[in-house]
Parts: C-alpha cells; sequence; structure tokens
C-alpha cells in the first residue's frame, strides 16, 4: 500500500496497518467506557451531595425501599449491648474496625447503625471499648447505607453466633448479621451522621473513585491513540526515492 503525501511516500505495511487500527480502537474504546464510567460516579456523588439538605422522616419500610443515600431521621432507641465490629477497615491509611450498634425503630424493626472507625489496638484478643450508656429514646440522622461487600469470598468472616459481644465480622451478610444477633435486622445499614453524638471518626463520601479519576483516565486512552496515529504517520511517511 503506496501513496504520495506532499512529495513523499507514504508506504505503511498491511500488518502495521491492521495493528494500528486493533490498537487505536482499543484504546477509543477504553476512553469512552472510562468517560461512561465517570459520568455515572458524578451523577452518585451528585445524589450523595444534594440528599444532604433533605431529610426524611423513616421507619423499617423506608429503609428497605429509599434509595442508597437518602438522607433519614430514625426515632428509638440503641442496643448498646451486643454490637458488631467491621474488621479490616481504614481510614486515613490507619487499620481499624468500624463499629455497628442495633438501633431499636419505634415503629417497629431493628437497624444496624455504623457510628464510625475506631483505631486497632495491635491485639486481636483486646478489642477496643465501644460501650455507651443510651438514652431511652432519642432521634438520630444518617444516610442510607448498603453492607460492605467483599471482593472475594475468602474475605468473608460470619460473625459468632455465640459467646461475648461486641462480634468482630468482615464483609457479613445480613442473614449472618440476623443469626449473631437472634433477632431480625434490616438488610441494610445507616451511616451516623458526622456531627450526631456518640460516634466515632466519621468521613462519610460516595464510593469508587472520584468521578475526575475516570474522565482523566478516558482523556490518556484517547491520548494514546492520537500517540499511535501520528506514529503510524510518522514511521511510515518516507523521502520520495
Amino acid at each position: 500500500m503506496t501513496m504520495k503525501v506532499f512529495g513523499r511516500e507514504f508506504a505503511p505495511s498491511w500488518l502495521m496497518t491492521i495493528a494500528t487500527l486493533s490498537f487505536g480502537c482499543l484504546f477509543v474504546t477504553l476512553g469512552f467506557w472510562q468517560w461512561g464510567r465517570g459520568v455515572e460516579r458524578q451523577a452518585t456523588w451528585d445524589a450523595f451531595q444534594n440528599d444532604a439538605a433533605n431529610v426524611i422522616d423513616a421507619d423499617a419500610a423506608d429503609l428497605a425501599s429509599l434509595p442508597r443515600y437518602a438522607h433519614v431521621r430514625l426515632r428509638g432507641s440503641y442496643a448498646p449491648t451486643r454490637q458488631f465490629l467491621l474488621d479490616n477497615r481504614t481510614f486515613e491509611g490507619r487499620a481499624g474496625y468500624e463499629v455497628l450498634t442495633p438501633f431499636e425503630l419505634t415503629s417497629g424493626g431493628t437497624v444496624l447503625i455504623n457510628r464510625g472507625w475506631i483505631h486497632f489496638g495491635g491485639f486481636r484478643d483486646r478489642l477496643p471499648d465501644v460501650s455507651f450508656d443510651a438514652p431511652p429514646q432519642e432521634t438520630i440522622l444518617g444516610r442510607i447505607e448498603e453492607l460492605p461487600a467483599a471482593g472475594l469470598a475468602a474475605g468473608r468472616v460470619a460473625p459468632a453466633t455465640e459467646g461475648v459481644w461486641p462480634r468482630v465480622t468482615s464483609f457479613p451478610t445480613a442473614a449472618e448479621l440476623t443469626a449473631a444477633y437472634a433477632q431480625p435486622l434490616l438488610a441494610r445499614v445507616v451511616l451516623l451522621d458526622v456531627d450526631a453524638p456518640r460516634g466515632f471518626e466519621r468521613h462519610w463520601s460516595a464510593p469508587g473513585l472520584e468521578p475526575i479519576r475516570h474522565f482523566s483516565y478516558a482523556v490518556q486512552w484517547w491520548a494514546f491513540a492520537v500517540l499511535l496515529a501520528g506514529l503510524y504517520i510518522g514511521l511510515n511517511l518516507r523521502q520520495q526515492k
């Protein structure tokens, strides 16, 4: 395949042409895929930010049906004698636990409240003290969230169904938590507001990479495609003999 361009000879081989088109299409496709991920992530982050001022008075049915990150107001009382510690949770690069405390709703039903992160003391047999005196009734605010899921089944550890409290678990299912608690628990959890009392370290944000990261990855993939096209032309454009 040979053609003349501005007094020069453009003569790429078929093998180089096919390879360039294949990798070029791959880079462009990956760019659009990352851009789509960025758009989806931006919508999630916007929902997380926009729902902050919209507080909904919720009961057990609402907690099951409202969208993720909905900002809710709950009335009831904590059950601090039976708490769970989510293991392998990090905060600002430090290892620790997230504390899940049952909250019995006045309207019926029990939901786990994520009261935040507490540091790991370095000894598995010395769990942090998460006990507190709960008033008979109070109102709390938080966001609806799903239980964290493990990337691999090997990372999951169900809570013990007997023994002392609090009980350590890693990526449990709602059924496993219910079995350990010996009473029905809602399948979702609530992230306690950062300014609410009786909480630990909290800095909630929408999960995953920031949207700008996905957009920057998309631009990088498209830049690779442009660079590949430039190399293809430059390597095959020769001085005419």
